[in-house]
């Protein structure tokens, strides 16, 4: 069923929707808290936040996330609020290292190599290679409703001894800011905070 999805869009590349339109779909990047992106096994730290970026740089082959010891990947994604995911696209690299086999887990922040495969998956995947940018591969989306957090776990590449990703785009809605109540139920105390810091600052101008 699944392919039937890829051959509709992707057999001639320009199918029916135009490849602005489909790159204003993949928007979530935008809501992705990228401090708080965790990567287990990535071969340097920091580097996968590098793969959450515009429609327009998905091509951008400087900035890549690479697994370390193994071919094995997991990547914790939090978002600033809460999104319905309806697709997630990867481009990954050459000589077999894009990934083949992913599993996605939703609001959990306790994956690990121990229990990724213990722990039943939202959904399971497995990746053609993409190289530019033109498989979708969709989730089932009544499933992936009110995603505060996703978690890949890439299991499996096409035979290399890494894995190298360049893209992770996220095809959805973003429904709500979910942490924003949050912030402003403690609004006040930064306020009486703000006025402390103050009368410190002038106590100490004081004193020299």
């Amino acid at each position: 069923k699944m392919a039937c999805a890829h051959e509709h869009k992707d057999h001639h590349g320009h199918s029916h929707e135009p490849e602005d339109e489909r790159g204003q779909q993949y928007t979530l990047y935008q809501y992705i808290d990228t401090t708080k992106i965790a990567c287990l096994n990535e071969s340097e730290r920091g580097s996968a936040a590098r793969v959450f970026k515009s429609w327009s740089d998905r091509q951008d082959t400087t900035r890549f996330l690479e697994s370390g010891e193994d071919e094995e990947l997991i990547i914790h994604i939090p978002f600033t609020g809460a999104i319905k995911l309806k697709s997630i696209m990867i481009i990954g690299g050459d000589n077999g290292k894009s990934p083949r086999k992913m599993k996605a887990f939703i609001n959990r922040e306790d994956i690990e190599f121990s229990n990724a495969n213990d722990v039943k998956a939202v959904q399971e995947w497995d990746l053609h290679e993409d190289f530019k940018g033109e498989i979708e591969n969709p989730t089932i989306i009544a499933k992936f409703n009110n995603v505060s957090s996703l978690t890949l776990y890439i299991s499996q590449n096409y035979g290399a001894d890494v894995t190298r990703i360049y893209y992770i785009g996220l095809k959805g809605d973003f429904t709500h800011m979910e942490r924003r109540a949050v912030v402003t139920s403690y609004e006040s105390k930064p306020q009486l905070s703000d006025h402390k810091s103050r009368a410190d600052a002038t106590g100490s101008q004081q004193i020299q």
